[in-house]
Parts: C-alpha cells; sequence; structure tokens
C-alpha cells in the first residue's frame, strides 16, 4: 500500500505540494490559471477570513461552485484550518438545496452568484424565505436553522450576502489572526478529524452524507494514483464534478499527488471540448462514457490534433493501442461515495477470457465478503450475493446516522451492490440489489421522482425505472397514471419536473398510462422489472 511522505492532512498536503511545484498549474478553467503556490497562498487568506468570521474545527462549510480555481480555493481553505467542507451539487434545484443544508448543518456557505441558467442567490430566497425580512447577521433564519453567512464570488446585490473577496481582504486586517495563528490552527488538525461530506443518492429518498477524514481522503487519493500511470509533466482533463467523489478524489486529488495539471471547462460541449483538447495539449482524459462518444461522434473530430493524449478511459478519443477494443476486456474498478471511490481494481492491459467483464482486486488495505442479503450469512467465493466493504478508505460513518446502522458488527459496510469474488479474489460485479438508476455516472433514485411526479394534482400515481441506454448506461423512463378526467401532455410534465430536481434525474422517457395496462404483481405492487422491460420495448419501437 502507497502513502505519502508527509502527515495525511489537508494542510500538510498543499504545503508541501506547494513548496514541490510552486509556480507549475494546479487548475485551469478555460483562461483562468491557478498555480501550486498560489492556490496555498490564496487559500491561506480565505483560511484566516473564515477564521475571523468565528469558523474553525468542526463547522460545516458548503461549497457551491463549479470546477475551477475558486472550488479549489475553498475546499482547501475550509479543510487547512480543520472544518468539515460540504461540496454542493451545482446542479441542485430548491429542494434539494435546501435539503442538504439543513441536513448537513451548515454554518458558512461559499457560493458563486450563479453558474450557467442558475440563479443561487434567487434559489437560496426560494428555500428560505425568511431571507426577505429585515436583515440580522449573523443570520438566524427557521428554515436553515445552523446557516449563520453567505460568501458571494460574483454579482451580489443582497442584504443578506456578503462579498467572499471583501470578506478575505477585511480579514487581512486583524492582526491577532496572522501566519503563525493560522499554523497553530493547522498544526492542531490530526489524519483522524473529518475533513468532509460527500453526499450521493442512495437506495432510498434522501441522499445519504459519508463523512470522510483527512486521513482517508489523503492517503486513498494517494494510493489510487500509485496504480496509475500519473506524472508530473501530465495534463489532465474531466468533465466530473468535483462534489462527486470520482471528480474529486479520483481525478484532481489523484493528479495534486502527481503533480499534474487539471483542466476544466465551465459546460461540456463537443466541439469547443475538442478545441479545448487540442489547446491545452491534454495527455489524460477521464470521464464517463457518453462523453468520450460525443466527442468522437462530432464532425470537427477529424480536425482536430489529439495526438498528445496517452492515456484514460475514454476509448473513442484515445489512441487504438491504450484500451482494449472490447469493452469487457478492459481493466474495470468498482467504488462508491462510501469508500472515498475505488474499493476494487483492475490489472493493466487486456483482460485474459476467463476475467472477462470482473471489476478487479480488493484495493491493498481493503478488505470484501459476500453475504447473503437476506440472512447476512458470509457466502463462499463463486456465490452471489451482497457485496461488503471495509478498510482504510471506508467511511467513518453515514452523517446523522448511528454507527451500528451503518456497519455490521464486524465493521463491514453492506454496499448494496450485487455480484460475487472468485478464488483468486477477483470480483464479478453483477448490478445494484435495489432499483438505483445509474445514468451517465451519477445515481437517481427513482422515488425521489415518484414523489415529484405525484406531487402534481393531475398526477395519481408516477412508476419510475431505469430503461437501457448504449451511451450512459442507463436513462431514466416513468410511467404516469392521471387522476381521473384529468389530462396533460407527457412533454409538459416532463418540462415541469425540469424546475423540479436536476436535469439528470427528469425522465428522458415519460408515458401517461392507465393503471389496468401496467404490471403488478399478486400482491398489488408494481413489477418494475416487468415495467422497465416494457417501457424498453415502447423505446425502442
Amino acid at each position: 500500500m502507497s502513502f505519502p511522505d508527509f502527515e495525511a492532512t489537508a494542510p500538510a498536503f498543499i504545503r508541501t505540494l506547494a513548496a514541490r511545484h510552486g509556480d507549475k498549474t494546479l487548475i485551469a478553467l478555460d483562461d483562468q490559471r491557478l498555480s501550486y503556490a498560489e492556490a496555498e497562498s490564496r487559500s491561506a487568506r480565505l483560511g484566516r477570513a473564515l477564521l475571523a468570521a468565528g469558523a474553525g474545527k468542526g463547522t460545516r462549510i458548503g461549497i457551491l461552485m463549479p470546477n475551477g480555481p475558486d472550488w479549489v480555493v475553498a475546499w482547501l481553505a475550509a479543510a487547512r484550518i480543520g472544518a468539515i467542507a460540504v461540496p454542493l451539487n451545482t446542479f441542485f434545484q430548491v429542494r434539494e438545496l435546501a435539503w442538504i443544508l439543513r441536513h448537513a448543518d451548515v454554518d458558512t456557505l461559499l457560493t458563486v452568484s450563479g453558474f450557467l441558467n442558475h440563479d443561487y442567490l434567487a434559489t437560496l430566497e426560494a428555500a428560505a424565505p425568511s431571507l426577505a425580512g429585515p436583515a440580522t447577521m449573523p443570520l438566524r433564519l427557521p428554515e436553515l436553522p445552523h446557516l449563520r453567512r453567505v460568501l458571494v464570488w460574483g454579482p451580489d446585490d443582497r442584504h443578506w450576502a456578503e462579498s467572499g473577496p471583501a470578506a478575505i481582504e477585511s480579514a487581512g486586517g486583524d492582526a491577532a489572526i496572522d501566519d503563525a495563528f493560522l499554523r497553530a490552527i493547522e498544526d492542531a488538525v490530526t489524519p483522524a478529524d473529518p475533513m468532509m461530506i460527500l453526499y450521493s443518492s442512495g437506495s432510498t429518498a434522501d441522499p445519504k452524507g459519508a463523512v470522510h477524514s483527512h486521513g482517508t481522503v489523503i492517503r486513498h487519493s494517494y494510493n489510487l494514483v500509485s496504480q496509475r500511470d500519473v506524472k508530473s509533466d501530465d495534463v489532465i482533463w474531466s468533465p466530473m464534478p468535483f462534489f462527486w467523489v470520482g471528480g474529486l478524489v479520483f481525478s484532481f486529488l489523484g493528479g495534486m499527488h502527481a503533480g499534474a495539471t487539471m483542466v476544466v471547462e465551465e459546460v461540456f460541449e463537443p466541439e469547443k471540448t475538442l478545441r479545448f483538447l487540442e489547446r491545452e495539449r491534454v495527455t489524460i482524459a477521464a470521464g464517463w462514457p457518453h462523453f468520450g462518444q460525443a466527442l468522437a461522434a462530432h464532425p470537427s473530430r477529424s480536425e482536430r490534433d489529439l495526438s498528445s493524449l496517452r492515456a484514460g478511459n475514454l476509448p473513442e478519443i484515445l489512441p487504438p493501442d491504450v484500451v482494449p477494443a472490447d469493452p469487457l476486456r478492459r481493466p474495470n474498478a468498482l467504488g462508491m461515495t462510501e469508500t472515498c471511490g475505488p474499493h476494487t481494481w483492475g490489472p493493466d492491459g487486456v483482460l485474459p477470457e476467463s476475467l472477462r467483464g470482473s471489476f478487479g482486486s480488493a484495493v491493498e488495505g481493503v478488505e470484501h465478503k459476500v453475504v447473503d442479503p437476506d440472512t447476512g450469512e458470509t457466502l463462499a467465493p463463486g456465490e452471489f450475493g451482497e457485496i461488503c466493504v471495509r478498510g482504510y478508505s471506508l467511511m467513518q460513518g453515514l452523517y446523522k446516522v448511528e454507527r451500528e446502522d451503518c456497519f455490521d458488527a464486524d465493521g463491514f459496510y453492506r454496499t448494496g451492490d450485487g455480484g460475487h469474488f472468485d478464488a483468486d479474489g477477483v470480483l464479478f460485479f453483477k448490478a445494484r440489489l435495489g432499483d438505483l438508476i445509474k445514468t451517465g455516472g451519477a445515481n437517481v433514485t427513482p422515488s425521489e421522482v415518484e414523489a415529484v411526479l405525484t406531487g402534481f394534482p393531475e398526477v395519481q400515481a408516477a412508476y419510475v425505472v431505469g430503461v437501457p441506454d448504449p451511451e450512459r448506461g442507463q436513462n431514466v423512463a416513468a410511467s404516469v397514471v392521471l387522476e381521473a378526467g384529468q389530462q396533460v401532455e407527457p412533454e409538459a410534465l416532463r418540462q415541469r419536473v425540469k424546475s423540479e430536481i436536476s436535469a439528470y434525474k427528469v425522465p428522458r422517457h415519460l408515458f401517461v398510462d392507465e393503471a389496468d395496462t401496467l404490471p403488478f404483481t399478486d400482491s398489488g405492487k408494481i413489477d418494475k422489472r416487468r415495467l422497465a422491460e416494457l417501457l424498453a420495448e415502447r423505446i425502442g419501437d
């Protein structure tokens, strides 16, 4: 197992990398550049500003920003003073943002004023209507009782918000919070301290917050990049957002350990992205399959010089000798937010036929067992069941969930994934045991989408399933039963759902059906397996 040669905390992490890589670019967003040294100095200044505002060890600090230099500085600032960073999904609509801010007990929110078509200040006012009342600082909001302040990057005309850049400048005038004081604060941060709460949709209606320590995040990102051929002169492109573990731990932090440069864009557009990859001379491209397929299919692909690409997981745009042509013979891994990324890892090269479709072996330092989903009994190699995991990369727990409800008596976490290990310890993953939909790298909980649909007065019942898609893995599909006498066009319903939840959760296929045409079991429950098959047939016709 490979671990870094410095203490596994955020303060030691950024100070060490700044000393080693200095003026080398850490991250680039279009024309914005942030070096390793600038990341250290700017996050130190913001860290002092947060301390001046009363934040400290254990303070929950939300980060609502797209990938880029500001996100990196905000995360480092929070982590290096011992606060707990809560990365927030930039796709969130009102109900989602309100739920997470309240569940995570966010005290300080660092946000951009808007991103793409999202006005986050308006979203916050919709989430907490009492913001429109008389100005009180710090904030006292019954809807978000722990939220005390909002720092904004970008245009801001709200009386309840503060300018992030201005707060940084004003903190510089506090002589008591100088570099020596910041260093004293940082020296009190330990690998065992919580660093962040990462939220992802689980198999229930509400998201789950995995609490990860400094030691887990720093060590696991280092251990994973040690298994890959990443060099300090590499330029890494990935459209995966930093608020999810794949973009943060696997792509970005792994690249940081190697001293590489990360290049990101505000939005993925195949033609623009192809120009960007060519201009930046990207060497490693990492993302979900539909990104590579969209790039390869664009008419301008043949005009672009992508000869700098040498590694990644997007075979459509990589040299043919980098990734095996047969997708089931390519190395693979299985991971999740609760394990801070991959907990299994496949060998390099072409998989032998005997390991076709396999997902590698346990990452060193991680253990597995497979149990009967109903009884919890441990199964023998080759027997299908629920995959359980424990080890150094496992979360400390789920936020606001008691430990005994997270782990079994031996400290294993039941992942909800189904599969088996062979006699040599190689994993063959089959499917989620529940009905979680995985679309384009994101998780969608059907019950959440169903709740939105049934909240409309015309809708009597809604059933949401995943249907196969060659590019995205699955698409979200829905069958809706209307109240008697009601009429509504499917596309009109889709548009209304779109205003309620993130775009990737909105059904791509929505049908209005009569209840007696749907498949139900003898016990009166909807047969979702059969429904998914029927909807897939209708979509394919």
